[in-house]
């Protein structure tokens, strides 16, 4: 009989060795949609809130609670949501994530007041908070060793998809009516269907299959991707006595774990760039809409020139997932961070259209690049039993300055416009651009499947 941690390792091999073949397409472009229909409903509060600002007189303070109280959702969903997936699986909670979200999005669409809409987006929060950080540890499970980074940097390009229609959507729909920003939020509907598609039509991931004792269906996963492949793998291995023990098994165990000797100095480093760039990332774009407004631009002009700038997020990510494979991770996450804060210094003092544009696009290049090798880099941090857990706290580490970035934009604005409120942009991107040389970088490396 074969011991589990041998066939643990035994099946990563098999995973490991596998070219990319049309069932890896569909875990990625199943993942990928979720993650874009994610980002969509992200964008869409955007250009919601530069609406409802002029339709229901707010002041800064509430718009700023409407894109924060997600925020606070996603901070508990992200930490959740990863020991949810340690816990049950990596498929089921996607699934969950994409349904709660999906439907409170929905309903957003129905409300009458400020504080209906705010606890629907705490709870669209929750679903979106968790959805992240599962989806980019599930396919880091599946994708081979030599490809990995590429593809979860493949994965994360969706968000730029999903930008990209949020933005559309914002051009078009939003200042079409007076109710525009109400079939916003209908269109973010969508996921609480595609829930069900997830569910039911991708494999859970073989390696944590195999951390649950569940040999069988975790030989039926890897079967599945071998046939796709046209290769057959060895459905048993010599027992190994050095095969390693989980490093965690319970909640607790996998907390404490994140900051053992052995992973405590990248959990700093990775908590410090998340929080780092979510700061930067939501105060920036977030508010881009608001602030062009601001300047004197009309609404449906600042929507027309965050649609240009979104579209420099797709060369951003391919650009980026050529390179992790080619410089390595840290290397790749540091030079797009330090590009990142470049660029939130030019933005911040540009005056023309063009010069807001070429400065936004850049941003927009540098930044989504660099979240792209930021969740590439994450999962590979931690082993199989701990790994959802891992990168979901990071993901809700990062939430907190996503809750505090819209809250501090106006105070800043107020004190010295858009220039200053860039520079400390620029300042986080550098930080965070010094903390990832504290990772660990492992390019064309296996997974940990301990």
């Amino acid at each position: 009989m074969t011991d589990a941690g041998t066939r643990t390792s035994t099946l990563s091999e098999r995973l490991d060795r596998l070219p990319f073949t049309r069932v890896h397409l569909r875990v990625l472009t199943g993942s990928g949609i979720g993650w874009a229909l994610d980002a969509m409903d992200v964008g869409l509060i955007s250009f919601v809130i530069a609406a409802l600002a002029a339709q229901w007189n707010l002041v800064p303070s509430e718009t700023a609670w409407i894109a924060s109280i997600g925020f606070v959702g996603m901070a508990i969903g992200a930490s959740v949501g990863g020991l949810l997936a340690d816990r049950f699986g990596r498929r089921q909670v996607f699934a969950l994530t994409l349904l709660v979200y999906g439907v409170a999005t929905g309903a957003s669409a129905l409300v009458g007041g400020l504080a209906a809409l705010l606890v629907l987006r705490f709870l669209v929060g929750l679903g979106l908070g968790a959805e992240l950080p599962v989806a980019s540890t599930y396919v880091s499970e599946f994708a081979p060793a030599r490809i990995r980074g590429r593809l979860i940097v493949i994965l994360e390009a969706f968000w730029a998809v999903g930008w990209t229609l949020a933005a559309l959507i914002g051009y078009f729909v939003i200042p079409a009516s007076e109710n525009g920003w109400r079939w916003a939020f209908a269109l973010g509907a969508i996921p609480a269907a595609y829930a069900l598609i997830v569910r039911w039509g991708l494999p859970e991931s073989a390696r944590w299959l195999e951390r649950r004792g569940r040999f069988t269906e975790a030989e039926s996963v890897v079967r599945t991707f071998e046939d796709a492949a046209g290769s057959a793998g060895a459905a048993s291995a010599p027992v190994r006595s050095d095969a390693p023990p989980a490093a965690a098994t319970s909640v607790r165990q996998r907390l404490g774990a994140l900051w053992a000797r052995e992973f405590r100095v990248r959990t700093a480093c990775l908590w410090l760039v998340w929080f780092c760039v979510n700061f930067s990332y939501y105060g920036a774009f977030i508010w881009i809409p608001s602030i062009l407004v601001a300047q004197g631009y009309d609404l449906v002009r600042s929507f027309g020139f965050t649609l240009v700038i979104t579209l420099a997020q797709l060369p951003g990510y391919a650009v980026a997932a050529w390179l992790i494979e080619v410089w390595g991770r840290r290397l790749t996450l540091s030079v797009f961070l330090v590009g990142s804060a470049v660029s939130a210094v030019f933005f911040g003092t540009a005056t023309g259209p063009g010069a807001i544009i070429a400065a936004g696009m850049a941003l927009s290049f540098f930044n989504l690049g660099a979240w792209g090798a930021l969740y590439a880099v994450t999962p590979e941090m931690y082993p199989t039993s701990l790994r959802a857990t891992g990168t979901g706290w990071a993901a809700g580490v990062g939430r907190i300055a996503s809750i505090v970035a819209p809250l501090v934009v106006p105070p800043l604005l107020l004190a010295g416009g858009a220039p200053v409120l860039f520079v400390v942009f620029a300042v986080f991107f550098a930080i965070a651009a010094a903390a990832a040389w504290g990772l660990v970088d492992r390019r064309g490396v296996a997974l940990d499947d301990r």
